[in-house]
Formats: C-alpha cells, sequence, structure tokens
C-alpha cells in the first residue's frame, strides 16, 4: 500500500484561501488605498487654502 503524497504547497495555500477570498482582499486594499488618497487630498487641499 502506497502512501498518499503531501500536497504541493500552492495546492495548500489555495485551500486555505479561496478563490472569493482573494478578490475580497483585493478590493477592500484597493477601496482602502483610493479613500486613504481621498483624505490625503482633502488634506493637501485644505493645507493650500489657509
Amino acid at each position: 500500500m502506497t502512501e498518499p503524497t503531501p500536497p504541493t504547497p500552492r495546492k495548500s495555500m489555495e485551500e486555505k484561501f479561496p478563490r472569493a477570498l482573494w478578490v475580497r482582499l483585493i478590493i477592500y486594499v484597493a477601496v482602502g488605498h483610493l479613500f486613504a488618497a481621498f483624505i490625503y487630498l482633502l488634506f493637501t487641499l485644505g493645507a493650500q487654502s489657509q
């Protein structure tokens, strides 16, 4: 009787993090950066108007 081969690192990583989680993570990171850029823009414009 042969032992099953261990899963490859890529396969186990995909099993830990499903595709939907990766998509959600990318969306949250993108929206977070856009929000941070908007806040930075508000502070920059506010500092110039003084």
